[in-house]
């Protein structure tokens, strides 16, 4: 695991400077070595994480033994060893980053659907001149780029982005309202403006001769979603054993101490069980705990540690221990989010015990139905002929509702009987949006805010499907809330501490089947119904039937009193910049206080990350 930079221009002349100072301010995702090549309009940069062959023969940038080609890779290939033997190849290291080259050698950009893993790669041609990256199918691991009229960059971080100095540090303003309204920014905008996240699944060309970007899609779940009807509910689960044990095997690859993240849930319970069944050492786990055992997921966590004789780590937290890890990790956040730092603080811990790679559960829910989303989704799409029934009449029922049943829930569904037609995507946008049109219109000053991102993002790939409801949400919940929140925190969050996270929920070959699954098969009776019936010994009912808690923190009391002084200080300096109403983010902040029920801290907390984050940043 690394961190990769690029630049090219012609008008530059001080590119191997400018890249090493990409590769300063990420550091931290690769502290064992750092390395920048140049020649004539064209710089990589690298620093590595290693941990698959530890040796001085991982150094990179690496130039092909035919000269022609010259790498920057992130990430892990899980299958290099497979691939390394197809490959004629005159190797000098047992690094997967080498097998890489050594297919781009023979099959140049093509050989990327051989790959099986989580990567970001950047490869200059030296022939034809051309930059090419590519960034692995579901987007674990990120790849930043902006082209401006200088040239060409591209990082792993925005950060890195900004430490070039050829990328203003430039708030977007479309952007800032898809932030306001799902606490991030959907792909591939970014809320720099002129910054992009390249899509995941996606090769991108650069020409530097004519200045044109070229994209390619080579992978997409969309179009892996042909619900095909198995013989029988045993062959299926039968299968989803045989893939998830796959898939965690394929994940323990490493020359390092590994671990997994504990929360004692079915999707990290699952995990730890196969890694326990599928490794020759004991597993070491580590589990975040609040310090009121009334209140703490501990105990569940202990109980698979105590099943699989894992070599477990609890971290005891009070609230204060985690509020004053709260700067910190905050300052490590390279994309503004409305999460993070809860991965910060296991990450942390983790890596200190001596750990350089960790496996999570992250992707359970969204693949197995595991959220409530789904459920509701499902007696909507039942029920969508209510929408037939006149609007005003809908609209008179909303209002109805938040005079009786005042709050967050209620504001929601006025807004969903609102809607003028019953269209899926428009229906699930509005369960993942945190504040309303109208209140940001209130918070910003403009009147006339931009579409929807994720809503014309789902239109364009979903209207010509004929999947199943459940792998509809399945599908936009990956694509809006996973790749765009949780995939980028995990992978700040964790490298922020140099510690490697892979997911196995993440693997292609799971998702391609169970997405060709009918709904029947996921929405049983019980949570994650599918997954459960599959590893029923890695996943007890003391585990399955537990109480669902997570690890949440009072953030409501907290902002009351422990942080008001903080968010106060932050959301008064953010009201005062060009684009914000002060009297808007101050009602806010002001209804939030006197506990008005529709204002829930998801409301004001991303605001208050924003401002910290643009002052850190020197964001304009």
């Amino acid at each position: 695991m690394c961190g990769i930079n690029g630049l090219l221009s012609s008008s530059i002349d001080n590119g191997e400077e400018r890249v090493g100072q990409m590769n300063q301010k990420m550091a931290h995702r690769g502290p064992d070595d750092h390395g920048v090549w140049h020649e004539q309009g064209v710089a990589l940069g690298h620093q590595r994480l290693s941990i698959i062959d530890l040796s001085d023969s991982g150094h990179q940038p690496m130039v092909s033994h035919c000269g022609r080609y010259v790498m920057v890779f992130n990430g892990e290939i899980y299958n290099y060893k497979i691939l390394r033997k197809q490959f004629n190849y005159p190797y000098l290291s047992q690094t997967d980053s080498e097998v890489v080259l050594a297919a781009w050698t023979h099959l140049g950009a093509g050989a990327v659907k051989l790959f099986e893993g989580m990567f970001a790669i950047a490869v200059w041609d030296r022939q034809t001149k051309t930059m090419t990256l590519v960034r692995d199918r579901m987007g674990v691991k990120p790849l930043y780029y902006s082209q401006c009229k200088d040239g060409f960059v591209f990082s792993s971080e925005i950060r890195s982005l900004l430490a070039s100095g050829l990328v203003k540090r430039q708030l977007d303003a479309d952007s800032l309202v898809d932030y306001l309204r799902y606490q991030t920014v959907q792909a591939p905008q970014t809320i720099i403006k002129d910054v992009y996240l390249q899509e995941p699944g996606t090769i991108l060309c650069y020409n530097p001769l004519l200045g044109t970007i070229e994209k390619t899609v080579y992978w997409n779940f969309f179009d892996k979603a042909e619900v095909v009807k198995p013989r029988n509910y045993e062959d299926v689960k039968s299968t989803i054993r045989a893939l998830f044990f796959k898939a965690v095997e394929k994940r323990l690859v490493a020359d390092v101490p590994f671990g997994a993240f504990l929360s004692g849930g079915i999707d990290s319970s699952a995990v730890v069980g196969a890694m326990a069944q599928n490794s020759t050492n004991t597993v070491r786990t580590f589990n975040i705990a609040f310090a009121e055992e009334a209140f703490s997921e501990a105990k569940y966590a202990r109980h698979i540690a105590q099943m699989h004789q894992t070599q477990h780590t609890e971290i005891k937290l009070s609230p204060q221990q985690f509020l004053s890890f709260l700067p910190e990790a905050l300052a490590a956040l390279d994309h503004p989010s409305g999460d993070g730092p809860n991965t910060w603080v296991v990450s942390k811990v983790t890596k200190e015990a001596g750990v350089s790679m960790a496996l999570s559960g992250l992707g359970g829910d969204e693949l197995f139905a595991g959220y409530a989303i789904f459920k509701r989704m499902v007696v909507l799409e039942k029920y969508k002929c209510l929408w037939r029934t006149p609007l005003f009449l809908r609209r008179f029922l909303g209002k109805l509702l938040i005079t009786i049943r005042p709050g967050v829930a209620s504001l929601k569904m006025k807004h969903l009987l609102s809607l003028p037609r019953y269209r899926f995507e428009d229906v699930f946008a509005l369960s993942r949006q945190a504040l309303m049109d109208e209140q940001i219109v209130d918070l910003l000053s403009r009147e006339v805010l931009p579409s929807h991102q994720a809503v014309s993002y789902l239109h364009a790939h979903l209207q010509t499907k004929t999947t199943t409801c459940v792998n509809k949400v399945s599908m936009a919940e990956m694509r809006t809330y996973m790749q765009n929140v949780l995939l980028r925190d995990s992978d700040q969050m964790s490298m922020a501490h140099a510690l490697e996270l892979r997911v196995p929920f993440m693997d292609h070959e799971l998702i391609e089947y169970v997405l060709s699954l009918p709904d029947a098969y996921k929405m049983g009776e019980g949570p994650k119904q599918l997954l459960v019936d599959s590893l029923p010994d890695l996943l007890p009912d003391y585990i399955v039937n537990r109480p669902k808690m997570g690890f949440e923190f009072p953030w409501r009391e907290w902002l009351k009193n422990e942080l008001f002084d903080y968010a106060d200080q932050r959301l008064r300096r953010i009201s005062k910049r060009p684009y914000f109403k002060e009297e808007g983010v101050m009602e806010l902040w002001s209804r939030f206080t006197k506990g008005d029920q529709s204002i829930t801290y998801s409301r004001i907390w991303p605001l208050v990350v924003l401002e910290e984050w643009m002052e850190l940043n020197e964001i304009n």
